[in-house]
């Protein structure tokens, strides 16, 4: 499955119960951007103080360039943009830029570009809690 949910583990931290639950939504394939996005509304629904961020790298990036659109023309920023509003963050690794050579311009406005993709995932579950 190209969409990971982590953040789930049980392991143990020194989590006060009244800090949020953060999550992480790992996506390396946008063919499933669409489904990962109706998860996290359907998880922010559930449970809206959730922190969630959604880390892309490889072809995960594609849902978060510009013009970009589902199989069926449905384009992703409206998607997107809902989430952010929500207080979701979005995360495009600048490895897949360079490497596929993107222009960083092209990424959504308000994606924050990361060094790599990978490397977020760990500083989030392993340095701050997801």
């Amino acid at each position: 499955m190209a969409v990971s949910l982590l953040g789930l583990g049980g392991c143990a931290t020194n989590k006060k119960s009244t800090d949020p639950i953060k999550t992480v939504y790992h996506v390396n394939n946008s063919d499933v951007a669409g489904l990962a996005m109706n998860n996290i509304n359907n998880h922010l629904n559930a449970d809206p103080g959730t922190k969630i961020t959604v880390v892309t790298h490889g072809k995960g990036i594609d849902f978060l360039l510009d013009g970009a659109a589902d199989k069926n023309g449905n384009p992703y920023n409206i998607k997107v943009e809902e989430l952010m509003a929500k207080g979701v963050d979005f995360r495009v690794c600048n490895n897949t830029l360079v490497s596929r050579k993107i222009d960083p311009k092209t990424v959504m406005p308000g994606a924050k570009i990361v060094p790599s993709g990978v490397a977020e995932l760990g500083k989030l579950q392993n340095a701050e809690g997801y």
